[in-house]
């Protein structure tokens, strides 16, 4: 089963061979996770290697998508507080975080946990982001090291803010009832990629009723990651911050069309095929399978809750007692609920027995999960 995207397709010249050599060598058709890694990650080709400023407030500035961390530098600072507290009940002194985007949040942490902590421990791999966080975090040199992988032992309270949505995910679609891996080839003739289905044996984690046609996603890579996490983290919390939903909803008989999303200059569209390395691709969360990886890897849930609801609890409305309107309003982009306060959600794991952190101490949502 070929279907053709609407646009021919426009890539850098490098990210092209490499996607042309992949595909002889899987016998012209690749899975849409692995094309999805090449077009984010291929080392010097992928988007994240050649997009020097991905992340901004505006696309005059030359990016493509914002984060909380750039909102309102209130994100940072209510963090700030569930950070600490986790570090003080664990004993720990290190902070790990994952895809540090420009470096707002790392200093945002930085400068509100001060003396709580002696090491900041960034893994990113883009070296353009890289760049962008060592200027900004110049006053803190003394304690932000990169690492390149995972290392071997944590003992850290870890955080990642939209990184497990831009890990690459398996597309299922179902036709006439019959389940396909959804995945990429070359159209010689109108010399573009298109998508290929192939027949599989590989079904969504939660059963979808009716025999309507389904497109959707299942996360193999982001919950090897987190499975990854857990058995490498001796001590310590990870909180993980993204949009996203739990599986009885991810797989709702109505989201037909699945989650996968592009951005670029802060516009978004639904078609990966087309300016391959240009643009950002991302998919939901389905934080249940989160949940279930950690577990599988000996940790504990401790809450899972709105990204308005975690930062209200960890002091937000506190901290913005002391600000100028225009920082309250500013603010409320984080929690209101047609921005960015119900869609994103945020989750926490923990070595050793479970203990209720200060952000899910009111609406905590673990029970749905």
């Amino acid at each position: 089963m070929q279907t053709m995207n609407e646009q021919p397709t426009s890539l850098p010249t490098e990210l092209h061979r490499l996607l042309q050599a992949r595909l002889r060598a899987e016998a012209g058709w690749l899975p849409f996770d692995r094309f999805m890694a090449l077009a984010l990650y291929a080392p010097g080709a992928g988007y994240y290697s050649v997009r020097s400023q991905p992340i901004g407030r505006m696309p005059s500035g030359g990016s493509d998508f914002v984060t909380a961390p750039l909102v309102s530098p209130y994100f940072g600072k209510a963090l700030a507080r569930s950070v600490h507290e986790a570090l003080q009940h664990c004993g720990l002194d290190q902070v790990m975080e994952f895809g540090a985007g420009d470096g707002s949040l790392a200093l945002q942490l930085l400068d509100s946990l001060d003396d709580s902590i002696t090491r900041y421990d960034i893994v990113e791999v883009s070296a353009h982001l890289r760049q962008q966080q060592a200027e900004k975090l110049k006053d803190h040199a003394d304690k932000v090291h990169w690492l390149d992988a995972l290392p071997e032992h944590i003992n850290a309270v870890v955080v990642g803010n939209e990184v497990l949505d831009a890990m690459p995910v398996k597309l299922l679609h179902r036709v006439n009832t019959v389940w396909h891996e959804r995945g990429v080839s070359w159209d010689d003739a109108h010399q573009r990629y298109v998508w290929q289905d192939q027949v599989t044996e590989l079904r969504p984690p939660w059963e979808i009723h009716g025999q309507h046609d389904y497109l959707t996603e299942i996360h193999p890579q982001a919950h090897a990651f987190v499975h990854s996490l857990g058995e490498r983290m001796h001590s310590g919390v990870a909180f993980f911050i993204d949009y996203g939903f739990p599986e009885h909803e991810y797989y709702h008989v109505q989201r037909h069309m699945g989650t996968l999303m592009c951005h670029r200059d802060h516009q978004s569209d639904a078609d990966p095929l087309s300016d391959i390395g240009r643009k950002d691709i991302t998919a939901h969360v389905n934080f249940t399978g989160m949940a279930m990886a950690a577990q599988e890897a000996g940790l504990q849930c401790l809450g899972y809750t709105s990204q308005a609801r975690f930062l209200m609890n960890s002091g937000l409305l506190e901290l913005l007692s002391h600000a100028s309107p225009a920082q309250r309003q500013q603010a409320q982009m984080l929690i209101q609920d047609h921005e960015m306060g119900e869609l994103f959600k945020v989750i926490a794991v923990g070595a050793g027995p479970a203990w209720e952190p200060l952000g899910f101490v009111q609406g905590d949502r673990s029970h749905r999960l």
